[in-house]
């Protein structure tokens, strides 16, 4: 972008949610997005950290829920006050994105809004900003709504995938399709295709966002005159921006990046993104692992010593100990509905 309109480049994090599947650390007061999982910070402040070279603190928002607007105000003390948004209740991130889209489009009519969530690992934040910017170029020389379509490493039925379309200008393609989450048979096909997962990263004019939410998105559309926040989500009716406004809209495109991306959704995501020992361990606090491999180990204070064993995720914290297995700990529901409500309900 040229100097000049490098001033109007803005951004906001998605910073809400409960994060329940990564219990019995995440609780509705200290979710995922506050605690160190991917680094020794926070996961919010290393999203706050990949932004500021890019957009100074006074253009960075973060949409968040009532709960959590304190303790992410007492964690980002740079945050104006009025760049923090607390909505009253969940109602899906097309509004979450109109209303921030309103928000810096009433301080800025020109601006370019860069969306993301506060809950990812990017392993090259140089080229994280590098096509955040190419993306914003394109949102703002073509007029059209952008996401960022990461290259695939793996087969992975935890994503969405995009299939891109006709070029638009030398780094961007229009957006043929988006795909639900696909078998992992399905997914080795979509990606053979050339298909991209869906990273859920979005850049536009807030202007034409919210044209676009006029024109395609009525579950939105009908309460974004409204004169407050509490008025406005007390109207709009809970739907994605993926299928409220994305799937419904002819302007938008996807640009491809590769910069280690990956949404730190459960336990076993962290063997993905930590750091590892030689035996291809993951491991956080006090932990000791001998003759052990391909195990995830979190403890928040706890001595824990994994001897013998693999392919295990131990979490302990508060004297409570989980263990279980990569792939049983992308389904803590089915465990959480089986526990007594003095274990399921701490925090």
């Amino acid at each position: 972008m040229s100097p000049t309109r490098a001033q109007s480049l803005w951004a906001v994090i998605l910073a809400g949610g409960v994060g329940s599947r990564f219990w019995p650390i995440s609780t509705p007061a200290q979710p995922k997005q506050l605690l160190p999982l991917v680094t020794d910070a926070p996961m919010l402040r290393d999203a706050v950290e990949r932004l500021l070279p890019l957009v100074p603190a006074e253009r960075l928002l973060v949409l968040t829920n009532e709960l959590l607007a304190p303790a992410i105000a007492a964690l980002l003390p740079e945050l104006p006050a009025a760049n923090l948004i607390a909505e009253p209740r969940p109602a899906g991130t097309a509004a979450a994105l109109a209303w921030a889209s309103r928000v810096v489009a009433e301080r800025d009519p020109e601006a370019v809004l860069l969306s993301v969530h506060a809950d990812w690992a990017i392993g090259d934040p140089d080229g994280f900003r590098t096509t955040l910017l190419r993306a914003a170029n394109v949102a703002e020389s073509e007029d059209l709504l952008v996401t960022v379509g990461i290259t695939p490493s793996r087969p992975d039925p935890g994503f969405g995938y995009i299939e891109p379309g006709v070029a638009v200008g030398q780094v961007a393609q229009r957006v043929a399709r988006f795909l639900e989450k696909p078998d992992r048979s399905r997914a080795a096909e979509l990606i053979a295709r050339g298909c991209l997962w869906n990273s859920g990263i979005f850049v536009w004019r807030c202007t034409r966002y919210l044209d676009e939410v006029r024109a395609h998105c009525p579950e939105v559309a009908r309460a974004l005159d409204a004169p407050t926040l509490a008025a406005f989500f007390a109207g709009v009716q809970s739907v994605s921006v993926d299928v409220g406004v994305l799937e419904r809209s002819a302007r938008v495109a996807v640009v491809p990046g590769s910069f280690g991306w990956d949404d730190v959704g459960t336990w076993a995501a962290l063997g993905r993104v930590r750091p590892h020992d030689a035996a291809e361990n993951a491991l956080h606090g006090d932990v000791i692992a001998v003759r052990a491999s391909n195990n995830v180990a979190f403890s928040a204070g706890p001595s824990v010593v994994l001897y013998g064993v693999d392919n295990l995720v131990v979490v302990t914290v508060d004297g409570l100990t989980v263990v279980t297995t990569p792939e049983a700990s992308a389904d803590l529901k089915t465990l959480l509905d089986a526990l007594p409500p003095r274990l399921r309900d701490r925090g």
